[in-house]
């Protein structure tokens, strides 16, 4: 049985943390043709929500930067490692646009602009093991998106793992090939990732939202699950 595991450790760092998580099984991932243009008004809607984040001239002083660049400074980071909304924000200030990716990635994506929240995917077949969210040990096997050597992770940097290595460095930094979302992923555990109770009141927002989108454009029925201090595991594979 596959479990998600926030362990100890985190809790210890985040205590008011909180993992929205959506379970989506059964799905085929690819993009047909005639529905391209479906995710890039999706994405370009996102980008446009997500200007009301950037309400100030120096990018760095935007409530939703400063407060995850606060939380990266509360463990062991890479040099440089940012969360990932902060890379989506920086992509919008500078007007660049989103281009479709794959149906899973596109309405995650979509989300976390809209909301202004970390989001991410990871698939289910090739996770070994629990996936888990913890302090590193040191060391841990990872292969970064579009690498072509090992960049393991550094001890107490917190990290999504498996009992194969890291699956995202420094929190939602930088996501591994091996367990990213493809078009031949069937079945996927979507996370949205908040800090703080005015930042739970949108991850709430932005999950009902999410589900919806999958629900409908996948014509299935997801399953969602919020993990706090208090009930920090979740069944993947029920």
């Amino acid at each position: 049985m596959k479990r998600f595991v926030v362990e100890r450790e985190f809790w210890d760092t985040f205590p008011e943390a909180r993992i929205n998580v959506l379970v989506v099984k059964g799905i085929d991932n690819h993009t047909p043709q005639e529905d391209e243009g479906y995710f890039i008004d999706l994405l370009r809607a996102g980008k446009e929500e997500a200007k009301k984040f950037l309400t100030e001239e120096t990018f760095s002083k935007n409530s939703v930067i400063q407060e995850w660049r606060e939380a990266f400074s509360q463990f062991k980071t890479k040099k440089g490692a940012r969360s990932s909304i902060e890379a989506l924000l920086k992509r919008v200030e500078q007007e660049r646009d989103f281009h479709p990716i794959n149906p899973l990635v596109d309405i995650y994506n979509s989300i976390s602009l809209k909301y202004g929240l970390p989001c991410g995917g990871e698939d289910i077949q090739t996770i070994v093991g629990d996936l888990y969210l913890s302090k590193a040990k040191g060391g841990e096997r990872f292969l970064p998106l579009g690498a072509e050597k090992d960049a393991p992770a550094l001890p107490e940097e917190i990290i999504y793992g498996d009992d194969e290595g890291a699956i995202c460095r420094c929190w939602n930094w930088r996501e591994a090939q091996r367990t990213m979302l493809t078009e031949n992923t069937s079945d996927a555990v979507l996370v949205i990732e908040s800090m703080n109770p005015e930042q739970h009141q949108r991850a709430e927002k932005a999950v009902e939202e999410l589900k919806n989108l999958v629900d409908t454009y996948f014509q299935i029925e997801s399953k969602v699950m919020t993990l706090r201090k208090s009930n920090p595991v979740f069944d993947l594979e029920a």
